[in-house]
Order: C-alpha cells, then sequence, then structure tokens
C-alpha cells in the first residue's frame, strides 16, 4: 500500500474571514461533552460586533487556558521591570476627557515591564521571540494599563485562538523542548494552517524580535482603542511608543552568543542604564481616525493582523515617558505586578476587536490565579494611588481593614448616622453608547473584512532594506530547518508563495527543497505602497546609550583610552575596559588600569564597538588567546565599528579582519569610532557568511 503522502493543498477549508476550518477525526467537544461548531471564532454580536459573555466555549477555554499553569505567568514570563513617570507634553482635550491628557505638564507615575513572549521564567533574554511592553499609569483616575509588545501586530485575529498559538509555541508537550525557541514542528504546524499569521512572521523573522535593548524597542497597544471627550465623542486610536534612543536590532549570530555570554542581558542593560542615570525615555504617538475613514481602507481595523502605515495616519505624540528608578524588590514589583487591559480611565474605550475583547476577560481570570487571591489589587504594585472605594470585602489575602456595615447598595445607613459608603458619579467610566453598525444577529463568524491575510505581510516584506531582507530569509530558513514534518515545511512554503514569489525560493533554495505552488488566498493579496517606519535600518539612531568595549594590555596609551572615554561620554554613551586579567594593567609610564572585565568573561557581542588600545608587547601573548581572537572576529562578522593602534595588526591579521570603512586609526583620533557606534557595516556580510 502506497503511503500517504502530506503535500500542501489549496483546498483547505475555509470560514466567510479566510480562517481555516478543519473538519474530521472524532467531535471537538467543550469539558462537559457538548460538541463544538467552530474552534477558530468567538461569538459575537454580529460580523464585526463585540464578543458576547454567554461564549461559554470561549470562556472555558481561555479559563481553562489561564489556570495551566502556577504561578508562574503562562506567557510573558521572563520580564523585568522599572518606574518612572509619563509627562502629557500636547493636552488633547478635544480627543479625551482622560485626565492624563488634560493639561501640558501634567506628570503621572508609571510602572513598566518588558518580557519575552515564549519562555519560561528561567529562560533567556535573547531569544528571537516578540517582546512585552506594558505601561502601567497611576492617574488620579485610577490604574491605565496599555498592555501591548514591540510589534503592532499580532499571530491571532480572534481570543478564541490564543491557547492553540501559545501551546503551539511552547515546549512540546510530550519532550518539554525547545524552550523559548519557535523553531519547531508544532508551532510551524500551527502557522502553516494558519494564513492570518503570515504577517506577524515577517515581524517575528525579522530583526525586530532581535532587540538590541529593551531601551531601543518601540512599543504598540497592538489593538484599535477609542478616545472619548467630555462631550461623548468618540474616535478610534492606534497607540505607539517611540524610543528616544532609536531602534536596534542584534544580528542571530550575535543574539546566539550573548544568549551563552550574558543570558540577562537585556535586565542587566536597563538596570545599568538606571542606575548610571541614563533614564530611558520614549515617546507616546497617537493615530487616530474616524469610523468613516476605517470604513474606507482595505482592511479592517478591528483586525489584530493589521496595522495601519503611518504614511496614511502620522503618529501625533502627545507625550513623553521617562524610566529613573530600578524597583527595590524584583518579586515584590516585577513578578506581582498584575497588568489588565480592562484596567482603562474615563476618556479611554475599547474597540470590538475580537482579540481585545477575549483579553479583557482573560487577564483577570490569570492574575487571581496567579496570585492567588481577588485582593490581588491591594498589592502595593498594583495598587491605585487616587483614593479606591467600593463595597467588595472578605477573600483571601485581604489586608483592607473596611469599617462599618455598609458593604452593599442601595442602602439608607446615613439616615441613622452611618456610614453609607461610596456611590456612582455621573463623571465615572461610561462606554460609548453607540456603535456605527448595530448588531442584529448573534454569530460565531469570522467577519469578511479580516480575510485578506498577506496584503500587509507582502508590504512589510516590500519595506526593508536589502539587507534586512536577506535576514528575514537567514531566519525562516533556520527556523524551518529545524522543523522535522516535511509536509509542513513545504506548506509554510506555499503560504510565503502569497507573500512574495521571490523571498519564497530564496527559502526554498536555503532548505533545498522544490518550491510547491502557493495556496489559495482567502483573499488575493494587493501590492500596497512600502512604509519606511517598517523598516529598522532606513532610519539611522543616535550614538547615545551604547556601549564601547575597549580591550587593552600592558604599556597601553593611557592618554587614548582616556580620550575614548570623555568622546563617549560627551555622545552620553559608554566605555568598558577588558583586559586579560580582571585586575587590569600597567600602562604606558606606569599608571595601573583596573579592567570592568575580564575578555573571557566579556565577549564582543556585548558591546556595540570595539577598540583595540595595545602596546607591542602586550599584544604578543593575545595571539595565542582564543578568547581575544573571538573577541576581534565576531565584532568583525558582526559588521561593527572596530578601532585600533597600529600595534593592533598582527591581531587583525591573524583573525583575517580586512580593513574598510568601519576600522578606524585611533592614532589619527577617536570620534570617528564613536560616531559609529549606533550603526553597522553591513557589506562586510558578503565577505563574512555566518551560520544560520
Amino acid at each position: 500500500m502506497a503511503k500517504k503522502t502530506h503535500e500542501p493543498s489549496d483546498d483547505l477549508p475555509q470560514g466567510s474571514g479566510g480562517e481555516t476550518q478543519q473538519r474530521g477525526g472524532p467531535a471537538l467537544t467543550t469539558n462537559h461533552g457538548v460538541p463544538v461548531s467552530d474552534n477558530q471564532n468567538s461569538l459575537k454580536a454580529g460580523a464585526r460586533g463585540p464578543t458576547l459573555l454567554e461564549d461559554f466555549v470561549l470562556r472555558e477555554k481561555i479559563f481553562h487556558f489561564d489556570h495551566e499553569r502556577i504561578p508562574e505567568r503562562i506567557v510573558h514570563a521572563r520580564g523585568t521591570g522599572a518606574h518612572g513617570y509619563f509627562e502629557c507634553t500636547e493636552a488633547i482635550p478635544e480627543l479625551t476627557r482622560a485626565a492624563l491628557f488634560q493639561t501640558k505638564g501634567e506628570k503621572v507615575p508609571v510602572f513598566v515591564r518588558f518580557s519575552t513572549v515564549a519562555g519560561s521564567k528561567g529562560s533567556k533574554d535573547t531569544p528571537r521571540d516578540v517582546r512585552g511592553f506594558a505601561v502601567k499609569f497611576y492617574t488620579t483616575e485610577g490604574n491605565w494599563d496599555l498592555v501591548g509588545n514591540n510589534i503592532p501586530v499580532f499571530f491571532i485575529q480572534d481570543a478564541m485562538k490564543f491557547p492553540d498559538l501559545v501551546h503551539a509555541v511552547k515546549p512540546e508537550a510530550d519532550r518539554g523542548f525547545p524552550q523559548a525557541a519557535s523553531a519547531h514542528d508544532t508551532f510551524w504546524d500551527f502557522i502553516s494552517l494558519m494564513p492570518e499569521s503570515m504577517h506577524m512572521i515577517m515581524w517575528a523573522m525579522s530583526d525586530r524580535t532581535l532587540p538590541r535593548s529593551l531601551r531601543m524597542m518601540e512599543g504598540f497597544g497592538v489593538h484599535t482603542f477609542r478616545l472619548v471627550n467630555a462631550e461623548g465623542v468618540a474616535k478610534m486610536v492606534k497607540f505607539h511608543w517611540k524610543p528616544k534612543l532609536g531602534i536596534q536590532s542584534t544580528t542571530w549570530d550575535e543574539a546566539v552568543k550573548i544568549s551563552g555570554a550574558d543570558p540577562d542581558y537585556h535586565r542587566r542593560d536597563l538596570y545599568e542604564a538606571i542606575m548610571a542615570g541614563n533614564f530611558p525615555e520614549w515617546e507616546l504617538g497617537l493615530q487616530v481616525f474616524d469610523e468613516d475613514w476605517a470604513d474606507a481602507q482595505p482592511y479592517d481595523v478591528l483586525d489584530a493582523t493589521k496595522l495601519i502605515p503611518e504614511e496614511d495616519v502620522p503618529v501625533r505624540i502627545v507625550g513623553r515617558m521617562v524610566l529613573d528608578r530600578y524597583p527595590d524588590n524584583f518579586f515584590a514589583e516585577t513578578e506581582q505586578v498584575a497588568f489588565l487591559p480592562s484596567n482603562v480611565v474615563p476618556g479611554i474605550d475599547f474597540s470590538n476587536d475580537p482579540l481585545l475583547q477575549g483579553r479583557l476577560f482573560s487577564y483577570l481570570d490569570t492574575q487571581k490565579s496567579r496570585l492567588g487571591s481577588t485582593n490581588f489589587h491591594q498589592i502595593p504594585i498594583n495598587a491605585p494611588k487616587c483614593p479606591m472605594h467600593n463595597f467588595q470585602r472578605d477573600g483571601l489575602m485581604q489586608v483592607m481593614v473596611p469599617k462599618g456595615r455598609a458593604n452593599y447598595e442601595p442602602n439608607s445607613l446615613d439616615a441613622a448616622g452611618e456610614d453609607a459608603g461610596p456611590r456612582a458619579v455621573d463623571q465615572g467610566f461610561a462606554s460609548v453608547a453607540r456603535f456605527a453598525k448595530p448588531a442584529t444577529e448573534k454569530r460565531r463568524v469570522r467577519a469578511e473584512s479580516f480575510a485578506d491575510h498577506f496584503s500587509q505581510a507582502r508590504q512589510f516584506f516590500a519595506s526593508q532594506t536589502e539587507v534586512e531582507q536577506t535576514h528575514m530569509v537567514a531566519a525562516l530558513v533556520f527556523e524551518l530547518s529545524k522543523v522535522q514534518l516535511p509536509h509542513v515545511r513545504l506548506r509554510v512554503l506555499a503560504q510565503l508563495q502569497n507573500v512574495d514569489p521571490d523571498l519564497a525560493q530564496r527559502v526554498a533554495d536555503g532548505l533545498g527543497a522544490e518550491l510547491p505552488p502557493a495556496l489559495a488566498p482567502a483573499k488575493p493579496p494587493v501590492d500596497l505602497p512600502p512604509s519606511d517606519a517598517l523598516s529598522i535600518l532606513k532610519h539611522t539612531p543616535p550614538v547615545t546609550g551604547r556601549c564601547l568595549g575597549v580591550l587593552v594590555t600592558d604599556g597601553a596609551d593611557g592618554a587614548m583610552i582616556e580620550a575614548l572615554r570623555t568622546d563617549a561620554e560627551a555622545a552620553a554613551a559608554t566605555v568598558k575596559i577588558i583586559a586579560a586579567k580582571v585586575g587590569g594593567v600597567t600602562l604606558k609610564g606606569g599608571k595601573r588600569l583596573p579592567a570592568d572585565e575580564k575578555i573571557d568573561g566579556a565577549p564582543s557581542v556585548l558591546f556595540d564597538a570595539i577598540a583595540l588600545v595595545v602596546s607591542e608587547d602586550g599584544v604578543q601573548p593575545l595571539l595565542g588567546e582564543k578568547a581575544a581572537l573571538d573577541f576581534i572576529s565576531d565584532a568583525y562578522a558582526h559588521c561593527k565599528a572596530i578601532g585600533h593602534t597600529a600595534a593592533a595588526r598582527p591581531l587583525l591579521d591573524k583573525v583575517g579582519a580586512a580593513p574598510d570603512g568601519f576600522f578606524c586609526d585611533l592614532t589619527a583620533g577617536t570620534k570617528p569610532l564613536i560616531t559609529k557606534l549606533a550603526t553597522r557595516h553591513w557589506a562586510r556580510e558578503q565577505k563574512v557568511k555566518l551560520p544560520v
């Protein structure tokens, strides 16, 4: 009997929004045995309406998912955080009545947590992964949690699919590995059957998922929200965080080596920057638009797999956020902080985005499970800094001591001279009262306007520089080379055909595979104009915040080292001294210079550029020191600037580092090297073929 093959085909059953609707096999049921008719879509009041609370299938699925891990976060388990403040730089009362946006100069405290998504708490900081970017604003009207990522889109369109996505990317259920990695069968099997994920896959395979620093990431609210002014007029909004240090990423080879040299690289970088007074800063920007504009677009603004190009709706900067204090206790603050997308203040409201609607339920349930009590809001890091009064009492870990017997309303206890408790106020939170298209039915369905899964994925790829596109190809080849199921690799290649045929062919060539025909898309993609805002390398970041690693030997020129320090400090960059021994070296003239790091504990992957300040005698031992040779060869391979003295020439020759425009002779001056700290000489990649 011939062995059954699993070739990609264009007969994947699809729903009205182009989502995969699989049939066959035993009936899918709830935990109580009720057959499920649709495992792809939550129950909504109309195709684009809000998700209904009566959807017991969605609630059971997410409820069970929320309680699968105790007490570690199911996703975003590995993270770090910091305190700071948000300052309104442009008052916008015409858009929102939220108190923090009413007056220019208004400041409120914030706590921010950055995280990876897939790995456990004990994983590393630098995997290829999405980064969480969650901000808790302690406003005068209560806490507002803007719970986003460093990527503006997501893998799925409906919260119904979130447990499946996370199950697929987590360590495989039968073997418990790989950890903090998407390069395995179950993830790509899921992705190959979810064409809605292809836009996010383009971002995930780009350098955006390899950030140089948490301080050098953008942040996004992902979903469409609403701003509501004092007159009740609502506008739609997308939230953006723009880093003042610019966006920068590492290469894949660099990220892999960093994870071995310092698995805490990102949290250490954030800690050291704050402790040194180099406070990270972001600008808060808004993309504001109305329903008529939204309806005219070729995509649906309620679809979390879509973004709004900044060329179409420019980002309006309205505030800035500065992180200026590291937590006093990591567990009490960073681990116990609980972010809830449902935490909004008057003047900010939700849209009908079905992924957001599911998160509004899921996060509250998760925090109750993880922190062990419905009173988790009383933990200091979660408690509002404005007055809080209600009739909720008791429960595990109740630490407040409510007085009196008014724990219900309505009550008339004030007539007897007792405290009657708080009352609702007219100016309190009120949801937007009207939907543009009122629902007339309830259906478990995906809106047809969600069906274009490839146009923005194609736009993202087309918006990248040639270097960035090459990195994406290499990432896809690496990830799919780890997939052991041939039919999954072929189906991903077939999906990539809909993004860009050349991209698909390059990946197929890298895998040594025949390129299969494209799978039929639910809606034919169209070519959208490239957007420069989607590229990292089309923008030059400032030198501020970068770090130069200086390798020194006995007999080194102390004046040159001091000049490097001075020029770096003038550019708000830092210098670290590396030597064969942490005790340091004796400089020319006899002065002792202590080292910050020992050479085999501080590889060049930890720095943005390197300088070799060595003497003719001091260089000789380094010629036989593998750590020193790797220090130089890795910096060269990763396209970094290399400053050097004439005495360093034997080291450069030994590792085959041919001089180019990013080599700086330090005897001619130190400033040229400092100006190159934030950029790379990408042409060097053609000479140095790194493994992918």
